[in-house]
């Protein structure tokens, strides 16, 4: 069966040969990333030292520390981690994704996150994943998602039970990207609502999104995760922005 499997890969390597996602030179024994080792070595991580709270990356050496806006303002979830910063080759393989309907990317950016922030998560004792959602409209008009397609791919691999609709957008909302901080506050306050309180009460939960900027969208949807009973909301994205 084994050599069946690989016979098969090789023909198919053959007919269809694997190319970096992000460079489209050819990678022998591509994986489950396709992305080439010189690609994925120049790709932008998040690294201590970082504000333990809402992740935040600070420039230079160090202890991670708290930041001043998590000292004077702290976000109703109770940590936030991202694996990259939100730019160059991590952010067009996130445009790509969610703008081209290049949906088979959620597998390479979730397992890179999982393997980035694999410890972290680990220590979290996480009972259900629940992805940030999507106002019906902007549903029907990408046709899927993005964080609950990344959701799939970290439920599987976390053996976790994700809930897709435990929380959902109450009201339509600006695109984040063109408002300021102050703005994405005031865009997104009572956008979301916990339709699933008997999912969530007494839980520690995974927040998923693609990508945090200010962190507004996570903390209004842990106000609402926490107001269900959460016991715990732990905010993860692929990316994040660096303030």
């Amino acid at each position: 069966m084994i050599q069946v499997k690989q016979l098969f890969t090789a023909l198919l390597d053959l007919i269809l040969p694997p190319t970096c996602h992000i460079c489209h030179s050819f990678i022998p024994n591509a994986g489950a990333l396709h992305i080439c080792p010189t690609c994925r070595d120049q790709l932008p991580l998040v690294t201590s030292p970082l504000c333990p709270l809402c992740g935040i990356p600070f420039i230079g050496i160090g202890n991670d520390h708290r930041c001043g806006k998590c000292l004077s303002n702290p976000p109703h979830f109770d940590a936030a981690r991202a694996h990259f910063l939100y730019e160059g080759s991590i952010r067009d393989l996130i445009h790509s994704f969610k703008y081209n309907r290049l949906t088979h990317l959620r597998s390479p950016l979730a397992l890179m996150t999982l393997e980035g922030i694999h410890t972290f998560l680990t220590a979290q004792d996480i009972h259900l994943i629940v992805p940030v959602p999507l106002h019906r409209s902007r549903l029907r008009q990408r046709g899927f998602n993005q964080a609950v397609l990344l959701g799939r791919v970290i439920a599987r691999d976390l053996s976790l039970p994700m809930v897709p609709d435990a929380l959902i957008r109450t009201r339509q909302t600006e695109p984040q990207i063109e408002l300021s901080a102050a703005e994405r506050r005031v865009n997104v306050k009572g956008a979301f609502s916990v339709k699933k309180t008997e999912c969530i009460a007494g839980k520690r939960v995974l927040l998923l999104d693609d990508v945090m900027t200010t962190g507004s969208t996570m903390d209004e949807c842990a106000k609402e995760l926490k107001k269900a009973g959460a016991t715990t909301v732990i905010a993860v994205t692929v990316a994040r922005t660096a303030r």
